[in-house]
């Protein structure tokens, strides 16, 4: 974990959160200092090189805190007397977001199944199935010659034949058969296809069905801000449109036609995608813009230069210092 720190008039510290950290360079980008140096991000991103994706010089780093502030993923952390500039008044303000409307979640789980991060966690409560679901099954053992149709046929697997182990001192096929009361649906179709009439079943249910309560599903979903980097998954995959997202940036990513893919045997945009935003499809690289956060890392890790990224707006406000204004104007336009 790479770090600087001096005392002075001011208590200033930057560390560099690797972990957090995609390699996109914007950091190194904008630095008025060229005080950051982005590594081997490919082969750190594949994990062949345990090192930080980022070099910070602490002779030449002025601690101005630009490079934190504009980390669209919080991987760098900047303090000014031990205090984050994000509670500061005068530094700028990123307005990139995810939120999810509990209201409208119906707890399918769709968004946690996707999440690149996993920062998406759903706890959910499902009422009781015996509240619901009401009936009575008997086999009569006697009649019953373990022909197994009814363990086969059964879509609720509630039906299970207890097999022994044949001998010519010990001819029974089978030891018993069971009907586990808490699977079973008491749709009737072991009776029907029953050989020996050997099951008899009364679904209560099918009786008393308008009488039923309606089934009340309970749960929570929460979205860890931290780890969420607004890359859109979720807002996408999301049946009842609960989630809405912000991204940092908006704008274009597409690939240059003219130069050539390697496909299947490079494979380098996938890898450092910390969106999943990236398919190989018959030996091609695509990106799903719907899914990208237009951060760079793909256009920096492709040898190839295939990858055009071009951002339209920022969403970080409140950059009062026009210095800073330049800087992070260079991410405008065609960064690839």
């Amino acid at each position: 974990m790479a770090s600087i720190e001096r005392n002075g008039d001011q208590k200033r510290s930057l560390e560099h959160k690797n972990e957090k950290c995609v390699g996109c360079g914007i950091c190194a980008d904008i630095c008025p200092t060229e005080s950051i140096r982005l590594g081997p991000v490919l082969p750190i991103a594949r994990g062949l090189v345990k090192m930080d994706y980022i070099n910070l010089n602490n002779d030449k780093c002025a601690l101005c805190g630009l490079c934190a502030a504009a980390c669209p993923f919080d991987a760098l952390e900047f303090k000014i007397d031990d205090k984050n500039i994000k509670e500061l008044e005068a530094y700028p303000k990123w307005e990139h977001e995810a939120k999810i409307d509990e209201g409208s979640c119906i707890y399918c789980g769709h968004c946690v199944k996707v999440c690149p991060k996993d920062a998406i966690f759903m706890q959910k409560t499902m009422p009781e199935r015996s509240e619901f679901v009401i009936g009575e099954t008997e086999i009569n053992e006697d009649k019953c010659i373990y022909c197994g149709m009814c363990e086969d046929i059964c879509p609720a697997e509630a039906i299970t034949i207890e097999p022994n182990d044949v001998s010519s001192s010990n001819q029974e096929i089978a030891k018993g058969i069971n009907i586990d009361e808490s699977k079973c649906v008491y749709c009737g179709l072991c009776r029907r296809i029953c050989p020996e009439d050997a099951i008899k079943i009364i679904c209560t249910t099918c009786m008393y069905r308008d009488e039923i309560k309606e089934p009340e599903i309970k749960g929570d979903i929460i979205l860890d801000e931290e780890e969420c980097i607004n890359c859109g998954w979720c807002q996408e995959i999301c049946p009842k449109d609960a989630p809405v997202v912000t991204k940092p940036f908006e704008g274009q990513i597409y690939m240059d036609e003219e130069a050539d893919c390697k496909g299947d045997s490079c494979h380098a945009c996938k890898d450092v995608c910390p969106c999943n935003a990236v398919s190989i499809v018959d030996n091609l690289s695509e990106i799903n813009p719907d899914l990208c956060v237009l951060c760079g890392a793909c256009a920096k890790a492709c040898p190839q230069d295939r990858v055009v990224v071009k951002r339209d707006k920022i969403n970080l406000n409140n950059i009062r210092s026009k210095s800073w204004q330049k800087r992070i104007s260079t991410l405008m336009g065609d960064s690839a």
